[in-house]
């Protein structure tokens, strides 16, 4: 780990979307602060600032105003070049869509390997750790497959081995078991889980409130503001 500092800290966070003349205000001095290898579910109506707070704090999108730190990287100031790097390395997506997951053309083991290849990962590592992860997800007989050839939750399963594969210090997680039957769904928050408790940070964002008690803490996002925190008792 970069420090002993949280892994997420957000002061007065701001983003303000322009469509055609109208300015949107999706996200309005939200104060938030992560623990390392917390679980914290994001809850809230649509429209109150969910995925814009995931993509910022994935680097897909950048702030209009105010901080936000991840692993003592503040987002706002990294340089296009630094930010690609950070998505590539230090945060793996876990997203509804299995279109945002994986590319349709590739194989499951091609799928998960494609992040080590970017990085510059020797081919004989790349092998070995697709293995692994493909093994220990219980997908080892469906490297060769395609996505389409896939149950949703075997989609899931190698969506999570693809952002988990180059070790990110933080999974964000949006709606993981939206598109997935029930026995799916369980399937793959218990594997979100496992791995949030060998000490990796996970954000999640569900609209489902069971799914959300499985979390350690739940944040409510209302108008772009933090409305409720709550943990388990």
């Amino acid at each position: 780990m970069a420090s002993n500092g949280p892994m997420v800290l957000c002061d007065n966070l701001v983003k303000i979307y322009k469509v055609q003349d109208l300015e949107v205000v999706a996200l309005q001095g939200l104060d938030l602060m992560v623990d390392r290898g917390e679980f914290m579910a994001v809850i809230g109506p649509s429209g109150s600032g969910k995925s814009t707070l995931m993509n910022i704090l994935g680097g897909l999108d950048r702030p209009s105003a105010g901080k936000a730190i991840v692993d003592s990287q503040d987002l706002i100031k990294l340089s296009s070049f630094a930010l690609t790097r950070y998505r590539r390395q230090k945060v793996g997506f876990v997203w509804q869509q299995p279109s945002r997951n994986l590319i349709p053309y590739l194989s499951v083991q091609e799928n998960v390997e494609l992040p080590m290849i970017l990085a510059g990962i020797n081919p004989g590592d790349r092998k070995t750790r697709v293995q692994a992860a493909l093994s220990s997800l219980g997908l080892r007989e469906r490297a060769k497959h395609r996505p389409d050839q896939l149950s949703g939750g075997q989609r899931q399963r190698v969506a999570i081995a693809r952002a988990t594969i180059m070790q990110p210090d933080i999974i964000l997680a949006d709606e993981p078991t939206g598109n997935l039957d029930r026995t799916s769904g369980i399937e793959v928050i218990q594997i979100l889980e496992d791995l949030n408790n060998k000490g990796m940070t996970l954000i999640m964002v569900t609209h489902d409130p069971e799914l959300g008690k499985r979390a350690s803490r739940r944040v409510r996002l209302v108008d772009g503001k933090i409305s409720t925190d709550t943990g388990n008792s």
